[in-house]
């Protein structure tokens, strides 16, 4: 679904995978070898214009110009964080924003030398599922990304930082799974070998819990990694921060993952945020421990990132490693992920919220 105002626009030529372009040159009856010609110059040479495309004709590169955007992304705001988090704001074509988070490795989970670089991408711009403690759909939802809109964020960011991206989290604005075809798309796109090529093993989505969409995403063959962002241990608990959890309770969605985990014969991770005095009490880690014991599921543990406007507080580092020890102690791989980026709000939405409520710069963007 396109925001109105964008329809009558060109698509980006970052949309198309490998078969869809070599059927638009079969149309121009071009041979297929035309296609992998294009894509090259995209992701390995990374050519900002058409007209760069020295091995095509001038007619083709000339039909390419008349029906394909290659325009990269306007960063519009970047901010850097003392652990080398960058943050960076995206305008899209209809005015509106998403973002996207850069972190390097954290010595004390991969070693000093490791050279992953994460990149979290956004799906959606706002979100509709309206997680209490959640940034992101303050404003609402918008629309679903276009899969070069999600791709082109590792590409710009590469640019922009000078990184080579190594790792790719689907946990930025939106639910990846509501976006579930455009998802599958862009994860293509960033795992094939004429696209981006980043192993899937190194690209993880998560998901609130959209218990029929993990099932789908279990029999796809692909081996891409599984994050659940749990958040409540209890549906009690759950349900009050995070309102998907009256659709697909905490029942639904250990089916779902036990399902996937099946399929896959792989790990998924539990991810959840601490809460001061919602959840991370004894009583939830208790059953978070044997949620997670009954998966064999990995569980990431973060403070909370504090969000202009809601009342939320992220627990003492006292309280933090209680809770992680009775998690450890229930017999589960737990990790305390290590502050990264709270000096920049980099928790999901915070810095598209903070521009969409600066009027001088949004009148700016002619933000709608």
């Amino acid at each position: 679904m396109l925001h109105v105002g964008q329809m009558d626009k060109k698509p980006s030529v970052f949309n198309l995978t490998l078969s869809g372009l070599e059927a638009w040159a079969a149309t121009r009856k071009e041979p297929p070898y035309r296609a992998k010609q294009v894509l090259q110059w995209l992701y390995q040479k990374r050519v900002s214009r058409f007209a760069e495309m020295s091995d095509l004709s001038g007619r083709l590169r000339a039909e390419l110009e008349s029906e394909f955007l290659l325009e990269p992304l306007e960063c519009v705001r970047k901010t850097g964080s003392r652990d080398t988090t960058q943050k960076f704001l995206f305008a899209l074509r209809d005015n509106t924003f998403i973002e996207s988070v850069l972190i390097p490795a954290s010595p004390a989970l991969y070693g000093s030398a490791s050279d992953r670089k994460t990149l979290c991408l956004s799906t959606q711009v706002g979100c509709a599922y309206g997680c209490r403690f959640c940034a992101s759909g303050l404003e609402g939802w918008t629309r679903n990304l276009e899969p070069g809109e999600i791709v082109e964020q590792v590409l710009r960011i590469e640019a922009l930082s000078g990184e080579k991206v190594n790792n790719i989290v689907f946990m930025g604005m939106g639910e990846p799974l509501a976006n579930y075809d455009n998802l599958l798309k862009s994860v293509e796109i960033i795992r094939a070998p004429w696209g981006i090529g980043i192993g899937a093993r190194h690209i993880t989505v998560s998901t609130s819990g959209l218990a029929p969409r993990i099932r789908g995403l279990a029999d796809q063959p692909l081996q891409i990694r599984l994050a659940i962002s749990l958040h409540g241990a209890t549906d009690d608990v759950r349900q009050t921060i995070m309102p998907i959890n009256r659709k697909f309770n905490l029942a639904a969605l250990m089916e779902a993952c036990a399902y996937y985990c099946e399929k896959k014969h792989q790990r998924i991770t539990f991810e959840y945020i601490l809460i001061e005095n919602v959840n991370d009490g004894l009583d939830q880690a208790l059953q978070l421990a044997r949620l997670a014991r009954r998966l064999e599921a990995k569980v990431n543990l973060i403070p909370y990132n504090t969000v202009q406007g809601l009342s939320w507080k992220r627990p003492s580092q006292t309280r933090q490693q209680t809770f992680y020890r009775a998690v450890r102690k229930g017999g589960v791989d737990a990790t305390i992920r290590l502050e990264k980026g709270h000096d920049i709000d980099a928790a999901c939405g915070q810095l598209r919220l903070q521009t969409m409520r600066d009027k001088n710069f949004a009148g700016s963007h002619n933000l709608r």
